[in-house]
């Protein structure tokens, strides 16, 4: 019995929702999202109290891993599109900085070159740079899933290693130290 696909999913005033043929239409104020909903999942709108109820048409194990599966990225769609989601990454290291211009993210992260990243336009980036403190990078996305990759994708360029803590992280991310060599 899966827990979370019982549970219904509630939909703000200012949320459209449209499905078609196993295909699901979200808009918000923020933007819009679509997915592909597997055809072993059932859904059913309730348009006088705005709720989405997801159901199994099988019981067997694919089917209840799905239901849970597509409550949850449907209920991340209506948080999206309405509310939006944010990741703060923090550039720990002495000379590392990072400036955006245009959609493109400049990273100088002590390599012998700087690394050039271009920021698909679903997300809005901004830099909190203050003297004394580490250059704080800010994304912003009504979709968490292409957050949540690109954030990934600029943490691997320079992973946090252990025993200095250098890297890029997220902020008040707790990174694991070694103590390195003992006397």
């Amino acid at each position: 019995m899966s827990r979370i696909g019982n549970n219904p999913i509630h939909f703000p005033e200012n949320v459209e929702i449209k499905i078609l043929n196993n295909e699901i239409f979200i808009k918000g104020k923020l933007g819009s999202l679509d997915l592909k909903i597997s055809d072993k999942i059932k859904l059913v709108f309730h348009e006088k109290n705005r709720k989405l109820v997801l159901t199994r048409k099988k019981e067997d194990k694919k089917s209840k891993s799905l239901h849970g599966l597509y409550r949850v990225l449907i209920n991340n769609m209506v948080i999206g599109v309405s509310k939006g989601f944010k990741k703060e990454l923090e550039l720990v290291g002495i000379g590392y900085r990072v400036s955006s211009n245009g959609g493109i993210l400049e990273l100088n992260l002590g390599f012998s070159h700087n690394i050039m990243m271009k920021i698909p336009k679903e997300i809005l980036i901004e830099t909190k740079i203050e003297k004394g403190k580490n250059p704080i990078l800010i994304l912003k996305s009504y979709d968490k899933q292409l957050l949540g990759m690109i954030a990934a994708k600029i943490k691997s360029f320079r992973k946090p290693e252990p025993y200095k803590g250098k890297g890029v992280r997220y902020l008040k991310e707790d990174i694991r130290r070694k103590t390195g060599k003992s006397a």
